[in-house]
Protein backbone atom coordinates (compact mmCIF):
# COMPACT_ATOMS: atom_id res chain seq x y z
CA UNK A 1 0.00 0.00 0.00
CA UNK A 2 2.85 1.95 0.85
CA UNK A 3 4.34 1.72 -2.58
CA UNK A 4 1.15 1.86 -4.79
CA UNK A 5 1.16 5.51 -2.47
CA UNK A 6 4.07 6.37 -3.43
CA UNK A 7 4.26 5.51 -6.96
CA UNK A 8 1.20 7.84 -6.98
CA UNK A 9 2.68 10.41 -5.41
CA UNK A 10 5.42 10.92 -7.98
CA UNK A 11 3.11 10.49 -11.05
CA UNK A 12 1.45 13.59 -10.15
CA UNK A 13 2.18 16.71 -12.26
CA UNK A 14 1.40 18.86 -9.38
CA UNK A 15 4.07 17.26 -6.92
CA UNK A 16 6.65 18.31 -9.78
CA UNK A 17 5.61 21.77 -9.36
CA UNK A 18 5.78 22.49 -6.04
CA UNK A 19 8.72 21.19 -6.16
CA UNK A 20 10.16 23.21 -9.00
CA UNK A 21 8.72 26.38 -7.56
CA UNK A 22 10.37 25.70 -4.14
CA UNK A 23 13.81 25.54 -5.77
CA UNK A 24 13.19 28.66 -8.53
CA UNK A 25 12.13 31.22 -5.71
CA UNK A 26 15.85 30.76 -4.14
CA UNK A 27 17.85 30.26 -7.14
CA UNK A 28 16.37 33.72 -8.05
CA UNK A 29 17.22 35.35 -5.33
CA UNK A 30 20.98 34.15 -5.41
CA UNK A 31 21.10 35.18 -8.91
CA UNK A 32 19.67 39.02 -7.75
CA UNK A 33 22.17 38.56 -5.18
CA UNK A 34 24.98 37.98 -7.39
CA UNK A 35 24.50 40.65 -9.99
CA UNK A 36 23.82 43.27 -7.87
CA UNK A 37 26.13 42.09 -4.11
CA UNK A 38 23.95 43.79 -2.10
CA UNK A 39 23.05 41.61 0.66
CA UNK A 40 20.86 42.54 3.60
CA UNK A 41 22.70 43.62 6.76
CA UNK A 42 23.22 41.27 9.42
CA UNK A 43 19.80 41.19 11.47
CA UNK A 44 17.74 41.88 8.28
CA UNK A 45 16.12 40.14 6.07
CA UNK A 46 16.10 36.13 5.96
CA UNK A 47 18.79 34.38 8.08
CA UNK A 48 21.90 33.53 6.04
CA UNK A 49 21.60 36.12 3.54
CA UNK A 50 24.06 38.43 5.14
CA UNK A 51 26.31 35.79 4.73
CA UNK A 52 25.85 34.19 1.76
CA UNK A 53 28.07 36.66 -1.05
CA UNK A 54 31.43 35.26 1.03
CA UNK A 55 30.59 31.95 1.36
CA UNK A 56 28.30 30.23 -1.24
CA UNK A 57 28.23 26.83 1.38
CA UNK A 58 25.81 28.84 3.26
CA UNK A 59 23.18 29.38 0.33
CA UNK A 60 21.23 25.67 1.40
CA UNK A 61 20.58 27.31 5.04
CA UNK A 62 19.71 30.39 3.75
CA UNK A 63 17.11 28.42 0.74
CA UNK A 64 15.65 26.83 3.15
CA UNK A 65 14.97 29.99 5.38
CA UNK A 66 13.58 31.79 2.48
CA UNK A 67 11.07 28.90 1.46
CA UNK A 68 10.22 27.89 5.32
CA UNK A 69 7.53 30.76 6.07
CA UNK A 70 4.85 30.50 3.67
CA UNK A 71 5.70 28.58 0.27
CA UNK A 72 7.12 24.99 1.63
CA UNK A 73 3.51 25.12 3.91
CA UNK A 74 1.49 26.02 1.14
CA UNK A 75 2.98 23.55 -0.89
CA UNK A 76 2.55 20.52 1.85
CA UNK A 77 -0.88 21.61 2.49
CA UNK A 78 -1.87 21.65 -1.46
CA UNK A 79 -0.21 17.80 -1.60
CA UNK A 80 -1.40 16.68 1.81
CA UNK A 81 -5.46 17.93 0.96
CA UNK A 82 -5.18 16.22 -1.99
CA UNK A 83 -4.23 12.32 -0.74
CA UNK A 84 -7.96 11.54 0.56
CA UNK A 85 -10.24 14.38 -0.71
CA UNK A 86 -9.02 14.30 -3.93
CA UNK A 87 -9.26 10.49 -4.79
CA UNK A 88 -13.15 11.23 -2.96
CA UNK A 89 -14.05 13.67 -5.32
CA UNK A 90 -13.03 12.19 -8.40
CA UNK A 91 -14.81 9.11 -6.94
CA UNK A 92 -12.01 6.50 -6.90
CA UNK A 93 -11.62 6.08 -3.29
CA UNK A 94 -14.55 4.33 -2.48
CA UNK A 95 -13.71 1.65 -5.18
CA UNK A 96 -10.12 1.78 -3.53
CA UNK A 97 -11.78 0.99 0.21
CA UNK A 98 -13.83 -1.77 -1.90
CA UNK A 99 -10.65 -3.50 -2.25
CA UNK A 100 -9.34 -5.73 1.08
CA UNK A 101 -6.77 -2.69 2.24
CA UNK A 102 -8.01 -1.35 5.98
CA UNK A 103 -8.63 2.32 6.24
CA UNK A 104 -5.83 2.44 9.09
CA UNK A 105 -3.78 1.11 6.49
CA UNK A 106 -4.30 3.43 3.82
CA UNK A 107 -4.43 6.42 5.95
CA UNK A 108 -0.58 5.27 7.59
CA UNK A 109 0.32 5.29 3.68
CA UNK A 110 -1.15 8.61 3.08
CA UNK A 111 0.93 9.69 5.98
CA UNK A 112 3.80 8.33 4.50
CA UNK A 113 3.36 9.88 1.31
CA UNK A 114 2.84 13.32 2.81
CA UNK A 115 6.53 12.42 4.62
CA UNK A 116 8.22 11.13 1.58
CA UNK A 117 6.96 14.91 -0.49
CA UNK A 118 8.34 16.71 2.30
CA UNK A 119 11.85 15.24 2.50
CA UNK A 120 11.78 15.33 -1.62
CA UNK A 121 10.32 19.03 -1.30
CA UNK A 122 13.60 19.98 1.25
CA UNK A 123 16.39 17.93 -0.56
CA UNK A 124 15.47 19.56 -3.67
CA UNK A 125 16.05 22.65 -2.15
CA UNK A 126 18.46 21.85 -0.53
CA UNK A 127 20.47 20.19 -3.51
CA UNK A 128 19.84 22.74 -5.93
CA UNK A 129 20.64 25.86 -3.64
CA UNK A 130 24.21 24.19 -2.45
CA UNK A 131 25.02 23.89 -6.21
CA UNK A 132 23.45 27.63 -7.36
CA UNK A 133 25.23 28.65 -4.29
CA UNK A 134 28.82 27.51 -4.68
CA UNK A 135 28.50 28.10 -8.33
CA UNK A 136 27.73 32.02 -7.65
CA UNK A 137 29.63 32.61 -4.69
CA UNK A 138 32.19 30.13 -4.48
CA UNK A 139 33.11 28.02 -1.31
CA UNK A 140 34.39 30.96 0.91
CA UNK A 141 37.90 32.20 1.85
CA UNK A 142 40.63 29.96 3.12
CA UNK A 143 39.63 27.36 0.28
CA UNK A 144 41.57 25.43 -1.94
CA UNK A 145 40.77 25.30 -5.38
CA UNK A 146 37.72 22.93 -5.63
CA UNK A 147 37.84 22.09 -1.68
CA UNK A 148 35.53 23.66 0.69
CA UNK A 149 36.76 26.20 3.25
CA UNK A 150 35.64 26.78 7.01
CA UNK A 151 32.22 28.56 7.86
CA UNK A 152 31.67 30.69 10.56
CA UNK A 153 28.90 29.92 12.88
CA UNK A 154 26.31 32.38 14.45
CA UNK A 155 28.59 32.20 17.65
CA UNK A 156 31.41 32.81 15.42
CA UNK A 157 33.16 29.89 16.14
CA UNK A 158 34.26 28.29 12.51
CA UNK A 159 33.28 24.91 11.66
CA UNK A 160 33.92 22.64 9.45
CA UNK A 161 32.15 21.37 6.24
CA UNK A 162 31.83 17.55 8.26
CA UNK A 163 30.34 20.05 10.96
CA UNK A 164 28.12 22.00 8.56
CA UNK A 165 26.94 19.05 6.80
CA UNK A 166 25.78 17.19 10.36
CA UNK A 167 24.23 20.56 11.39
CA UNK A 168 22.12 20.88 7.97
CA UNK A 169 20.70 17.01 8.06
CA UNK A 170 19.28 17.60 11.70
CA UNK A 171 18.22 21.27 10.44
CA UNK A 172 16.51 19.19 7.26
CA UNK A 173 15.20 16.35 9.99
CA UNK A 174 13.69 19.85 12.33
CA UNK A 175 11.86 21.33 9.16
CA UNK A 176 10.61 18.14 8.02
CA UNK A 177 9.29 17.26 11.05
CA UNK A 178 7.79 20.75 10.84
CA UNK A 179 5.96 20.21 7.77
CA UNK A 180 4.78 16.96 8.29
CA UNK A 181 2.62 18.49 10.91
CA UNK A 182 1.02 20.85 8.50
CA UNK A 183 0.53 17.93 6.14
CA UNK A 184 -1.15 15.87 9.17
CA UNK A 185 -3.88 19.37 9.75
CA UNK A 186 -4.53 18.88 5.89
CA UNK A 187 -4.45 15.74 6.08
CA UNK A 188 -6.87 15.54 9.17
CA UNK A 189 -9.43 17.93 6.66
CA UNK A 190 -8.90 15.66 4.01
CA UNK A 191 -10.88 13.21 5.58
CA UNK A 192 -13.72 15.47 6.71
CA UNK A 193 -14.15 17.10 3.25
CA UNK A 194 -14.20 15.81 -0.17
CA UNK A 195 -12.87 19.28 -1.04
CA UNK A 196 -8.90 19.33 -1.53
CA UNK A 197 -8.59 22.96 -1.85
CA UNK A 198 -11.01 23.24 1.18
CA UNK A 199 -8.49 20.84 2.64
CA UNK A 200 -5.70 22.72 2.32
CA UNK A 201 -6.96 26.41 2.93
CA UNK A 202 -8.19 25.08 6.10
CA UNK A 203 -4.61 23.93 6.94
CA UNK A 204 -2.78 27.28 5.30
CA UNK A 205 -5.81 29.13 7.40
CA UNK A 206 -3.95 27.20 10.61
CA UNK A 207 -0.86 28.30 9.85
CA UNK A 208 -1.89 31.97 9.00
CA UNK A 209 -3.65 32.11 12.83
CA UNK A 210 -0.77 30.72 14.34
CA UNK A 211 1.50 33.04 12.70
CA UNK A 212 -0.91 36.32 13.95
CA UNK A 213 -1.56 34.82 17.20
CA UNK A 214 2.77 34.49 17.91
CA UNK A 215 3.83 37.86 18.79
CA UNK A 216 0.20 38.58 20.31
CA UNK A 217 0.95 39.44 24.34
CA UNK A 218 -2.55 38.46 24.85
CA UNK A 219 -2.02 35.23 23.37
CA UNK A 220 1.39 34.50 25.83
CA UNK A 221 -0.53 31.34 27.25
CA UNK A 222 -1.11 29.82 24.07
CA UNK A 223 2.01 30.75 21.93
CA UNK A 224 4.17 27.31 23.62
CA UNK A 225 1.50 25.81 21.51
CA UNK A 226 0.91 27.25 18.24
CA UNK A 227 2.34 25.35 15.74
CA UNK A 228 4.76 27.87 13.91
CA UNK A 229 6.31 29.47 17.14
CA UNK A 230 9.80 27.63 16.96
CA UNK A 231 9.52 26.83 13.47
CA UNK A 232 12.87 29.18 13.11
CA UNK A 233 14.40 27.06 16.19
CA UNK A 234 16.81 25.19 13.22
CA UNK A 235 18.50 28.70 13.44
CA UNK A 236 20.08 27.01 16.67
CA UNK A 237 21.62 24.25 14.66
CA UNK A 238 24.16 26.69 13.39
CA UNK A 239 25.47 28.14 16.85
CA UNK A 240 28.28 26.75 18.64
CA UNK A 241 27.34 24.75 21.04
CA UNK A 242 24.13 24.33 19.62
CA UNK A 243 20.98 25.70 21.40
CA UNK A 244 18.98 22.54 22.55
CA UNK A 245 16.28 24.05 24.36
CA UNK A 246 14.37 25.22 21.81
CA UNK A 247 15.09 22.89 19.32
CA UNK A 248 13.66 20.03 21.71
CA UNK A 249 10.91 21.90 22.59
CA UNK A 250 9.51 22.23 19.23
CA UNK A 251 10.17 19.25 18.38
CA UNK A 252 7.81 17.55 20.92
CA UNK A 253 5.15 20.46 20.19
CA UNK A 254 4.93 19.04 16.21
CA UNK A 255 5.24 15.66 17.58
CA UNK A 256 1.84 16.40 19.31
CA UNK A 257 -0.10 17.85 16.68
CA UNK A 258 1.49 14.95 14.58
CA UNK A 259 -0.39 12.65 16.88
CA UNK A 260 -3.15 14.51 17.43
CA UNK A 261 -4.30 15.02 14.43
CA UNK A 262 -3.43 11.59 12.94
CA UNK A 263 -5.54 10.28 15.46
CA UNK A 264 -8.12 12.76 14.92
CA UNK A 265 -8.01 11.61 11.14
CA UNK A 266 -8.17 8.21 12.02
CA UNK A 267 -11.25 8.08 14.11
CA UNK A 268 -13.10 9.97 11.64
CA UNK A 269 -11.88 7.78 8.50
CA UNK A 270 -12.29 4.82 10.13
CA UNK A 271 -16.31 5.88 10.64
CA UNK A 272 -17.23 7.80 7.38
CA UNK A 273 -19.14 6.52 5.27
CA UNK A 274 -17.25 7.17 1.87
CA UNK A 275 -19.94 7.25 -0.58
CA UNK A 276 -17.44 8.84 -3.70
Amino acid sequence: MIRVELVKLVRRPRVWACVALLCGLPTLVALLLASTRLAPPPGRGQAFLSAVLSNGQLFPAAALAIVLPVFLPITVAVVAGDLVAGEASTGTLRYLLIRPVGRTRLLVAKLVAVAAYVLLAIAAVVASSYLVGVALFGFGPGAAVGQAGGITSLSGVQLSPIQLGLRLAGTIGYIALAMVAVGAIALFLSTVTDSSLGAALGALAVIVTSAVLTPLDAAAVLTPYLPTTRWLAWVDFFRDPIFWRDIRTGTLVQLGYVAALMGAAWANFTTRDVTS
